[in-house]
């Protein structure tokens, strides 16, 4: 009986060892079993939409922009947590990282000083120029003037004169309701001029550029003792980016990041899209400014056709208020004056160490020479996107002949995006910046593009290979251009008269110091209130 129970025992025994050395086995080949990302095509159509053509009928782009996702991109691409090896987990942490805030937060709230707005003297009327982002700080900048001036602004004119004929109306392009309420303490704001003023006589004014408080206060406020109305026949640059009063600078920031919001469905459009982006991970978008007006106005032909660098001149002879019409394109090149190709981005993404599979979004209209120009940067990084590739025809089909408001989609998914990269630094690109840095100094990496014109030189001829040493090069150049906080830079020294206004950094591309303050002066000075 004994003899049974013993063997019994050791049956058991076996057994249990089996099992557990089985239970092992299992447990040790599952940490090495890859675990496949997911398929984007398992994405319901408000996530993710895979509509071929979709941008076809609305332009004659080429067919980069035309493609849905790539075919060969049906998975996710792989975030740095997921990348095999501690250095690359750690370089692309790094990579991806913002940079250090150095405890920065908004403060716009105005000080104990500031008042409602005072007696209206009259109507201010604006005629607003430019794109969509020179547009915004003419607004803002406008609405600084109209407190100045005790004046009620007429809710402004959009520019529908310059080369992008976009007919929007401010309504269509900001919300106007939300603009005017946000204001209300600042300045009094209407939607139409009064009927009984319609007929007055007004005076209409070229503002000065870059003035300060004393022009507005004296030379302009004055025009209040012979007229009603006064328009301003540009808003561009006409207040100054430096020593104003300290609740002029608040009410200017409070105007471009708070009051003046884009509409209701143009801020649908643009957080869809980013919810579309970040289905593929962090990414970065890219203002690829490689397009036929940027060229033609810059005299910016590398790597063009003859035929290509003779449309261009024809394009910026033709329009008369482009006053430089003889430009040497190897010297504008050599300056840093062009905006980066795609190739040459393509080149730049590569050395800061960015993987092939990185999500990014193309924030422009359309590339110039599409496809021609486009496969260097496609073939390295084929996860390019856009708002024509991201959305349906349906979608897009209300904003698709109005410049500024695809324009102000593209700039959602720009402020919204984990990285920021501009080709030129151009009006667009400078705008998303300052919000950026006002939103708590998101990565923004700005190109050193004559440094980096160099270094693709010496590729281009021989003396240099893509490789280590030029992404060494590369990073080191840009350690110190990510977006971390900084004070506005003031003029160029030995500049003078409006030349030294125009080398100021300008106001919207870096509110700090007067819309930024650090926690612990926050708390212990009034005109530091956070809002």
């Amino acid at each position: 009986m004994q003899q049974k129970k013993k063997r019994w025992r050791n049956s058991v025994r076996k057994v249990l060892s089996c099992a557990i050395a089985v239970i092992t086995f299992v447990a040790l080949l599952s940490v090495h079993v890859h675990v496949p990302s997911f398929d984007v095509t398992r994405f319901p159509h408000n996530k993710l939409p895979m509509h071929e053509f979709s941008y076809q009928r609305l332009s004659g782009e080429r067919s980069w922009i035309q493609e849905f996702a790539p075919p060969h991109f049906s998975k996710a691409p792989v975030t740095a947590s997921k990348l095999d090896g501690a250095n690359w987990n750690w370089t692309l942490d790094k990579l991806w990282r913002p940079p250090p805030n150095r405890d920065y937060v908004r403060c716009v709230a105005p000080t104990s000083l500031y008042t409602s707005p005072p007696e209206s003297r009259g109507y201010l009327l604006v005629h607003t120029n430019g794109g969509l982002n020179q547009m915004r700080a003419g607004i803002c900048d406008m609405v600084a003037v109209a407190r100045i001036i005790n004046a009620t602004l007429v809710i402004p004119e959009l520019d529908k004169r310059s080369l992008w004929k976009d007919s929007s109306k401010f309504s269509d392009v900001f919300d106007e309701d939300h603009f005017i309420n946000s204001l209300a303490n600042d300045v009094r704001i209407v939607k139409k001029l009064p009927k009984e003023l319609a007929s007055a006589a007004r005076a209409v004014k070229h503002f000065r550029s870059w003035s300060g408080v004393d022009y507005y206060e004296k030379e302009i406020a004055s025009m209040w003792d012979e007229y009603q109305v006064i328009r301003a026949a540009k808003s561009d640059s006409r207040l100054a980016n430096n020593n104003l009063p300290p609740d002029i600078q608040k009410l200017r920031c409070r105007a471009c990041y708070q009051a003046l919001q884009f509409s209701p469905q143009i801020e649908a459009m643009g957080k869809l899209l980013v919810d579309r982006m970040r289905t593929y991970g962090p990414y970065i978008a890219l203002h690829l400014r490689y397009e036929k007006d940027m060229l033609a106005f810059s005299g910016c032909t590398h790597d063009l056709s003859p035929e290509e660098a003779e449309e261009l001149r024809a394009i910026r002879e033709s329009i008369p208020w482009w006053k430089v019409k003889d430009i040497n394109p190897v010297e504008q090149r050599g300056k840093g004056y062009c905006p980066l190709t795609p190739r040459e981005v393509g080149m730049f993404l590569s050395a800061l160490g960015f993987t092939s599979n990185t999500p990014i979004y193309i924030a422009a209209g359309e590339i110039y020479g599409g496809d021609s120009h486009m496969s260097d940067l496609q073939s390295r990084y084929p996860l390019l996107m856009n708002k024509e590739k991201l959305s349906s025809y349906e979608e897009l089909e209300p904003f698709s002949k109005h410049a500024s408001q695809l324009a102000a989609i593209d700039y959602i998914v720009s402020v919204e995006s984990d990285i920021f990269i501009p080709s030129y630094s151009g009006n667009m690109a400078r705008a998303v910046e300052g919000h950026r840095r006002f939103l708590g100094h998101r990565k923004t990496i700005s190109p050193d593009r004559k440094a980096l014109v160099r270094l693709v030189n010496k590729v281009d001829q021989g003396t240099m290979i893509e490789g280590k040493k030029l992404s060494d090069r590369i990073i080191e150049v840009h350690r110190t251009r990510q977006g971390s906080p900084r004070k506005r830079k003031g003029p160029i020294s030995g500049t003078k008269g409006m030349d030294r206004f125009r080398s100021e950094e300008a106001f919207y591309v870096n509110p700090l110091p007067d819309c930024l303050c650090q926690k612990e002066s926050a708390y212990t000075n009034n005109s530091n209130a956070i809002v």
